[in-house]
């Protein structure tokens, strides 16, 4: 059954075993030429980062192919609930399609109005924390390219390591 719920997560970001819990979310990141836009997927029970794209525009296209990175790294075990915020490019109905063809029970933050629960997206708020102490507000970015290059290096190298 796929559900889709606000806040199923019930602030519990533990996990007993992998792919059983997965997060996305966006942050940004000013350069002297502009933003750039990371979108990332974890896993809860690693917090390792599993998919993640940028981008200079804050498109409907980021947050899904950020999904697809991650889909195609890992074997989808059947109920994995995936975690969102209720931000547009996650209410599109392409990202809600995707994610109901891969079999995700979505949660997504807050009820009615729309406004989040920020504790059920900890995990991720807690990577984009680290990520800009550790690396973005260290230096002024001149260019989105030495963002872009900084961030490969830093999700791939420090997060990830092999």
């Amino acid at each position: 059954m796929h559900e889709t719920r606000a806040g199923i997560l019930h602030q519990d970001v533990t996990a007993s075993g992998p792919n059983q819990k997965w997060a996305g979310d966006i942050t940004y990141v000013w350069t002297r030429e502009g933003w750039v836009y990371l979108a990332v997927i974890l896993v809860l029970f690693s917090r390792r980062v599993i998919g993640w794209t940028i981008s200079t525009r804050i498109k409907q296209v980021l947050a899904p192919r950020a999904l697809n990175v991650a889909i195609a790294l890992r074997r989808l075990p059947p109920g994995c609930i995936h975690h969102t915020n209720r931000r547009s490019q996650y209410c599109a109905h392409d990202y809600q399609k995707l994610r109901r063809n891969n079999g995700f029970n979505v949660s997504t933050s807050g009820k009615g109005s729309g406004k989040g629960n920020c504790y059920d997206n900890s995990a991720v708020e807690s990577f984009f924390k680290s990520l800009k102490a550790e690396l973005v507000w260290r230096r002024n970015w001149q260019t989105r390219r030495e963002v872009e290059v900084a961030l490969f290096e830093y999700v791939n190298g420090s997060c990830n390591p092999r």
